[in-house]
């Protein structure tokens, strides 16, 4: 502690850091923070916040439920101070068709693109921003309806991807199988070494394609699809091929959304599809465990 006589230390000016270190402080703000925040409070971090390289990553999350006209021109600001070198583009809750296209058009080099519930965008417009990005590898679909054309069609155009997340609300009915999805990842998305599928509505057909498909695919995160049964043989070979493997009843408290799961009340209680927080009880409904005896591959370590 100071002594009594000591001065007080002197108080310091944030708008005198050095300029790596106001640089790494506002790389740290979303694109809204700093379009609406940061570039007003001086001079010096108006004219940071106008340097390209603050803008590699743009991400927009219209999470202040801002105007749509409002939101859309600090978008276009942007990617326009981007120069074209953005690299790494969030859209979150906002955007469309002509919007996605903007930075496409102007940032032909973006490698991680992200889409959350972006429901105004369609499969053409998905599709022709595809087309211009053809170094991108990272894609996420969360949240967003794009068919298995759309899917396939991004494969084509992006042979560099090796991460792929589409994720959903899972639910367990209506009991709905669909492997549309995992076809069209097999199809053109060979190169994956990253996939996370939540709450999918694909069979172990599904699976079993995409494993024979993506030979170098080392985390494949599969939690709450419940049409999955990892048992026998399948949950014997996802264990060996796949090093980070989520398994479909596996814990989602390091999921970054609601993970509640969606049932239609409509339906019979006691269907076995609808038991809630993994009920062991029906586990013997669906596993044949005596042809697989490590029940690690469930989620938990022993049946009872």
């Amino acid at each position: 502690m100071a002594a009594p006589d000591e001065p007080p230390p002197p108080e310091r000016n944030w708008l005198e850091l050095p300029r790596e270190i106001a640089t790494t402080i506002l790389l740290k703000l979303g694109a809204v923070e700093i379009l609406t925040t940061a570039q007003l409070v001086c001079t010096a971090w108006r004219a940071l916040c106008l340097d390209p390289a603050m803008w590699q990553i743009i991400d927009m999350r219209n999470d202040e439920d801002l105007p749509d006209c409002d939101f859309a021109d600090m978008y276009r600001r942007a990617v326009d101070r981007s120069r074209g070198g953005c690299l790494e583009l969030n859209i979150e809750h906002f955007g469309d068709d002509w919007l996605l296209q903007y930075a496409a058009d102007r940032c032909n080099h973006i490698r991680r693109l992200r889409l959350v519930y972006c429901s105004n965008i369609s499969d053409e417009g998905l599709c022709e921003a595809a087309s211009k990005l053809p170094m991108l590898e990272v894609l996420e679909l969360s949240y967003c309806s794009f068919s298995k054309e759309a899917i396939e069609t991004v494969g084509q155009c992006c042979p560099l991807l090796k991460s792929f997340k589409l994720n959903s609300q899972g639910y367990r009915y209506p009991h709905i199988e669909c492997d549309d999805e995992a076809q069209a990842i097999v199809k053109n998305m060979h190169g994956l070494h990253h996939l996370q599928l939540f709450g999918n509505k694909m069979t172990n057909e599904g699976l079993k394609a995409i494993l024979d498909s993506c030979p170098h695919l080392e985390y494949l995160d599969l939690r709450q699809c419940f049409n999955v049964y990892m048992g026998g043989d399948l949950g014997r070979r996802c264990t060996e091929q796949i090093k980070d493997l989520r398994n479909p009843y596996d814990p989602t408290d390091d999921y970054e959304f609601d993970a509640a799961i969606l049932d239609d009340e409509s339906f019979d209680d006691d269907y076995p599809s609808g038991f809630s927080d993994i009920d062991l009880s029906d586990y013997d409904n669906y596993y044949e465990f005596s042809d697989y005896d490590d029940f690690s591959v469930y989620g938990f370590d022993e049946y009872q």
